[in-house]
């Protein structure tokens, strides 16, 4: 008897007609779109586009005003341990990085994990140095010396600080990474290597959405988003973005691009 073949794996995101209202016009108009394991997928749009909107909607911080959002084939558990587990699947790189100023470099990598030990112990990164060494491997990874883990956030440098904020994120270990224009404020240095390095941490079982201000930057990536004004005006190969695509996007913006 033949064996029956294996049920296609649900996507690790998928958006169902999603809309997002605004104050003159929708943030988010009706959106479709799925994201698989394994992906690396570039989010282009100019200023104003809702490209954070839909990564608010994607990691679950703010709830679509119609349409449906699928985490790995199930709806967002509204309380709980659930709860809890399917945030901490998705991980989100900032723009604004959203360190927590008022606690330590190691407390901040801790903050990670939190989603999965619970309160108990997460009371207890405020009062102990837990997990030394997988902190300081983390640190490492992103070329941070491991003698900051004591060090206040605010002690850190622009740079520092941004690689601080992507080491928490690969702490966190999701199964889809989420990234803000992460590379914005960076020098073309440390851009190429953070953006290798979430490019290389996008194999399946992993995926990555990362919004891009740099069209050039598009190398490594398997697809590119399009979204202009809410709308999803493109969604294809990143070899098939060509001038024209991206002046339809840009509009007279393109020729600065």
């Amino acid at each position: 008897m033949a064996r029956p073949e294996a049920a296609e794996a649900a996507p690790l995101l998928e958006f169902r007609q999603i809309s997002v209202d605004g104050r003159d016009r929708l943030r988010l108009e009706q959106l479709d779109l799925r994201i698989n394991a394994g992906e690396r997928v570039a989010l282009l749009g100019p200023s104003g586009a809702g490209k954070s909107t839909l990564l608010a909607v994607a990691n679950g911080s703010l709830t679509p005003s119609s349409g449906q959002v699928l985490w790995q084939g199930a709806p967002p558990a509204r309380t709980g341990r659930q709860r809890r587990r399917q945030q901490a699947r998705i991980g989100t790189l900032w723009q604004e990085l959203r360190l927590i100023e008022e606690l330590s470099v190691q407390q901040n990598l801790n903050a990670a994990r939190l989603a999965h030990w619970g309160w108990p112990r997460a009371l207890l990164n405020l009062l102990l140095p837990l997990e030394t060494e997988a902190c300081a491997a983390a640190l490492r990874e992103l070329e941070l010396d491991p003698a900051l883990l004591s060090q206040p956030v605010t002690a850190l440098s622009g740079g520092q600080r941004q690689r601080l904020a992507l080491a928490r994120l690969l702490r966190q270990q999701p199964s889809l990474l989420l990234a803000d224009e992460p590379l914005a404020s960076l020098d073309p240095r440390l851009a190429a290597q953070l953006l290798a390095l979430l490019l290389c941490q996008a194999q399946a079982p992993r995926a990555l959405l990362l919004s891009l201000h740099r069209p050039d930057l598009l190398e490594g990536f398997d697809r590119v988003i399009g979204l202009r004004q809410g709308r999803l005006l493109f969604d294809c190969a990143a070899a098939d973005v060509d001038g024209a695509s991206l002046r339809e996007l840009y509009g007279s913006e393109a020729g600065s691009r």
